[in-house]
């Protein structure tokens, strides 16, 4: 993976973990979070996002179930002390203060 690969990665780690912990449920489905990516500007494909759920998850991050054509997340008590900056992973942009 090339250095713009991995800042791409660890960025879009970030963009779900925090969506993920401000969810309803802790939980949203790959669809939704292959959108929310892209509208913050972490261009994204289907198959990168369920990558990245499949990183989260082997991190113990993030959990999922597949339900035939859809793949749902929910975030880990260690991925939201991540998400707000309270824990870290080498993996996962830090998030900026206050944000």
């Amino acid at each position: 993976m090339t250095k713009y690969n991995d800042t791409l990665s660890q960025h879009r780690r970030l963009t779900i973990l925090k969506f993920l912990a401000d969810s309803p449920e802790y939980t949203s489905n790959a669809s939704i979070l292959e959108h929310v990516c892209n509208d913050f500007g972490v261009s994204s494909s289907r198959d990168q996002v369920m990558g990245e759920l499949d990183w989260l998850q082997e991190q113990g991050l993030a959990t999922f179930e597949d339900n035939g054509s859809f793949r749902v997340a929910t975030v880990t008590s260690r991925g939201v002390d991540i998400a707000q900056g309270k824990a870290r992973n080498a993996g996962v942009q830090r998030p900026r203060p206050g944000s």
